[in-house]
């Protein structure tokens, strides 16, 4: 039983032990009073109390101090509590500051809480970067096509980082600008000739505006001679006037069709109706005997003149030809 005893006493005096120096980190405190950084065992108690690592807080708190910055325990733990990287801001000054480059603590806490990195803005804005544009294609007024490639040298804007467009926004202005250029250029010769002025142009435009960065250059990398774009528009457009011409003229073809047949229509009933008419002179001339109004020799005289049309006709029908005319047999008796 004693012994049970003196085990239960043993292991809860190592848990006090281990809890002590988890709530009284004496090792820190030690270590902020050999870097000349001393901080109060009370603020290292709080530090473990609320959830802050305090190893993390004196470490960036001791580089801070060591290269000359003035950060407190408060900015450190309010940014850790916010849920930002106190290391990355922290070295971000401090290369800040050697470059001398004015960036405070809020600044750098602000575009770390954005989901930005710190530490490349802070490279980017010492060393430009360089972006690499895909094939921007634009035509000039000669309807040639021209393929332009441009790389852009940007610096990051630390006032203008938290709020600001980034990468893609400058990519777009800038293929917006280049194809705006090339559509100016009379000829595209003049751009093969000299690139540069797609350069100065779209740099004048101010694309940054608005923008994470500050755009230092934009250089013409390639310029490659496309497709002779206006030759084939033309080519489309005389195809489409040759289509049109087509139609137009098979409608008119179909309209003088339609025209004929009706012609011919109206021929045949006129030629149907004469055949009838015709048809009715026989019956005529018979009611004409029973009535007493045609005798004999009105009818003879008849036949005649018939029989003399048919013989003229016959003559006219053979005028300059070989053969002579022949008298068209009589259809009646003739008279002296």
């Amino acid at each position: 039983m004693g012994a049970f005893i003196l085990i239960v006493v043993t292991v809860a005096i190592a848990i006090g032990i281990v809890l002590f120096l988890y709530y009284f980190p004496l090792g820190l405190w030690i270590r902020t009073i050999a870097a000349g950084v001393p901080l109060s065992i009370g603020a290292l108690i709080r530090m473990r109390i609320i959830g802050v690592p305090a190893g993390l807080i004196v470490e960036n708190l001791v580089r801070a101090r060591k290269a000359g910055l003035s950060l407190t325990v408060d900015q450190l733990q309010s940014h850790v509590l916010a849920g930002g990287n106190i290391q990355k801001c922290t070295l971000a000054m401090i290369a800040a500051q050697r470059a001398q480059i004015p960036l405070e603590w809020q600044r750098a806490a602000a575009i770390d809480l954005a989901g930005r990195d710190v530490e490349e803005a802070l490279k980017t804005s010492v060393n430009p970067k360089v972006i690499e544009t895909p094939l921007f294609q634009g035509v000039a007024q000669n309807g040639i096509q021209l393929n332009v490639k441009a790389r852009i040298t940007v610096r990051s804007n630390l006032d203008r980082y938290v709020g600001g467009a980034g990468e893609p926004t400058i990519v777009a202005r800038v293929g917006e600008g280049v194809v705006s250029a090339v559509g100016a250029a009379a000829d595209h010769k003049e751009v093969l000739e000299y690139p540069d002025r797609i350069s100065k142009a779209v740099l004048s435009k101010g694309l940054d505006a608005g923008t994470a960065f500050e755009i230092v250059s934009i250089d013409i990398a390639d310029v490659d001679v496309g497709k002779n774009i206006g030759a084939e528009l033309q080519t489309s457009q005389a195809e489409a006037d040759r289509r049109i011409a087509q139609a137009k003229a098979a409608e008119r073809q179909y309209a003088a069709m339609a025209a004929e047949q009706e012609q011919k229509a109206e021929t045949q009933a006129a030629r149907a109706r004469v055949v009838e008419a015709e048809a009715q002179i026989p019956q005529a001339i018979a009611e004409a005997f029973r009535a007493g109004h045609l005798g004999v020799m009105d009818y003879y005289r008849l036949n005649n003149v018939k029989a003399d049309t048919e013989m003229r006709g016959a003559i006219g029908t053979n005028v300059g030809g070989d053969a002579s005319p022949q008298t068209p047999p009589q259809t009646g008796p003739q008279l002296t």
